[in-house]
């Protein structure tokens, strides 16, 4: 299996691949880049296909999470940890001691939080192990979820200010795909806006919830794509804008909170050809990275002030939205010079 070669690897300054057969475990840390400070991410745990897969997510997620600490005007770096395996059947403390001793090995360069298929119990099940974790609150509220809603809500606003000259979201179609934490707590936000929603999700019960609470409209899991909506939401897992769902998008603009959202990078291109407005996703879903910060930082945990934090990603987007106007470039590609000038930067201001 490559490293140096493949396609997501970045210039990455670590990649560790862990094993303990006593506990099944079997993982892989990614480090991006600690230009701006120790690299902090989640740790997901999904069944991937297959180990190419699961390194291929942990280069992806990793260095997204550069550029989402960069973007949010965070100290920290990129880095990211998965799991390989089924949530629903692996899990056990042991599994977790031993993700713990590998989080460890790092030195503190890299600091773990939970993610799609992990908990914030896991996370303190690790932190029994290791020093080393973020979201298991101090003083703050733990699950992220509701802070990368929150970001992501305001980041719709602004992408819906710029693309349809509206203020205000009522009257607004969304169609939100994937109803898990951040999706059902976007939903609710955008129902209490005036928005329009239509939801599909793998599972029903979350459907439901959805719909009874928020009077949305349920679609199949393929229809999402097709539906005449003015904001496409993606809030699932990632490589949702690809060849074959471009053709069907017909909303203007496309904004949620899945990480890596474009399937290859020639797929924000196209959306901007389209005239479709994206806001990247790691600018957009930057909320509960802010939040985990906050509560990892130490001193008195300010959840007024973490929220004004988060509510900057409206105006980050904005300037990256105005930003790829005037150069007449995706907003995927501005979004990521922003993002390198800025931990490049950093590295200039180590080196002085």
């Amino acid at each position: 299996m490559p490293i140096f070669a493949h396609t997501e690897f970045d210039d990455h300054e670590q990649v560790s691949f862990c094993n303990d057969p006593k506990s099944g475990l079997r993982a892989i840390i990614a480090v991006h880049n600690t230009n701006l400070g120790p690299a902090l991410g989640g740790c997901r745990m999904w069944n991937y296909d297959s180990d190419a897969e699961a390194l291929t997510d942990a280069l992806r997620l990793s260095r997204g999470m550069t550029y989402k600490a960069a973007l949010a005007g965070l100290p920290l770096g990129g880095g990211k940890s998965v799991i390989i395996g089924d949530p629903k059947t692996l899990k056990s403390d042991a599994l977790f001691h031993a993700m713990g001793e590998f989080v460890n090995s790092f030195g503190g360069n890299y600091t773990v939080a939970e993610d799609v298929g992990i908990t914030v119990g896991d996370v303190k099940t690790m932190a029994k192990i290791t020093p080393h974790v973020a979201g298991t609150s101090n003083g703050g509220v733990g699950d992220p979820a509701p802070a990368t809603a929150y970001g992501v809500f305001v980041g719709i606003k602004a992408a819906v200010r710029h693309k349809l000259g509206r203020d205000s979201l009522s009257g607004i179609r969304v169609a939100v795909q994937g109803l898990g934490a951040v999706g059902y707590y976007l939903c609710e936000r955008l129902f209490a806006e005036g928005a329009e929603l239509l939801v599909t999700d793998l599972n029903p019960k979350a459907v439901t919830r959805v719909v009874e609470e928020f009077a949305a409209e349920p679609v199949g899991l393929d229809e999402i794509f097709d539906q005449d909506v003015d904001v496409f939401a993606p809030c699932a897992l990632g490589a949702v804008i690809n060849d074959e769902t471009l053709p069907r998008l017909r909303a203007r603009v496309i904004a949620g909170s899945a990480n890596n959202q474009l399937a290859e990078a020639r797929h924000g291109i196209a959306l901007a050809q389209q005239g479709k407005l994206y806001a990247p996703d790691f600018v957009i879903n930057a909320g509960g990275l802010i939040l985990v910060n906050e509560e990892h930082a130490g001193g008195k945990f300010d959840m007024a002030m973490t929220y004004s934090h988060i509510a900057r990603i409206g105006d980050t987007l904005s300037e990256i939205f105005k930003l790829a106007d005037s150069q007449g470039t995706p907003t995927s590609q501005a979004a990521e010079r922003l993002a390198r000038a800025r931990f490049q930067k950093g590295a200039q201001s180590q080196a002085a």
